[in-house]
């Protein structure tokens, strides 16, 4: 911007010039004050997300996968990205963790995914379902802070070392934090396994069975 600035401030000076014009207090340009400021509902905010282009993930993805669910939810559920099923549906958690998820979900707090909100740090879907990268996660960033705001969970769930890194700048490896009480601002943050893990290493699944009860007691208290 910058350098547009620039460049027409010249291309109208070397103008004024040729007229004859040796110096002048003349104002031949005025930058326009750009809004950068995200929009303050939900469905604003998706519609702005589905035309994205900032970040490489624009070029691969199928459909920008936004989130779901409660739209005043208690619970925010956060992993890392969309996989295949999710690129290829626009819905987060959809393939085998998700039905995982949403069976932790039943049978250990007794909600459906419909009680909870579900988002990922990034939106489109990482190449080959890799870690994204800190240019991806950080540009997409803006986008899921202003789900937070708008849904003013009471608790945050992140799934997986990515997710949990993203919310808090925390480098801690999951295996070290999982179960214990973070925050993200004012909101109490737990981390846990990604279902993703669980699928490869079902004995996991106690400690996450434990993590969950921690959050169901926490609800309690709110």
């Amino acid at each position: 911007m910058k350098n547009l600035h620039n460049a027409l401030l010249l291309k109208q000076l070397y103008q004024l010039k040729q007229l004859g014009y040796r110096y002048t207090s003349i104002t031949p340009y005025k930058e326009e004050k750009i809004d950068l400021s995200l929009p303050d509902t939900l469905e604003s905010l998706k519609k702005q997300a589905l035309s994205c282009h900032l970040c490489d993930l624009s070029k691969s993805r199928q459909k920008v996968v936004f989130g779901e669910g409660n739209p005043h939810a208690d619970i925010l559920i956060i992993g890392e990205g969309p996989g295949a099923t999710e690129d290829s549906t626009g819905k987060p958690f959809v393939g085998r963790s998700g039905e995982l998820l949403s069976k932790m979900l039943e049978n250990v707090l007794g909600l459906t995914r419909e009680d909870v909100y579900i988002a990922n740090i990034v939106k489109c879907r990482p190449p080959n379902n890799r870690v994204p990268t800190p240019t991806e996660a950080h540009t997409c960033q803006p986008y899921l802070r202003r789900q937070i705001e708008l849904i003013k969970p009471k608790l945050i769930m992140t799934l997986g070392a990515t997710a949990y890194h993203y919310l808090t700048g925390d480098d801690s490896g999951i295996t070290k934090v999982r179960g214990s009480i973070h925050s993200y601002e004012t909101i109490t943050l737990i981390p846990t396994y990604h279902p993703s893990y669980l699928l490869r290493n079902p004995s996991a699944k106690k400690e996450v069975f434990e993590d969950l009860l921690m959050v169901k007691e926490l609800m309690k208290k709110f």
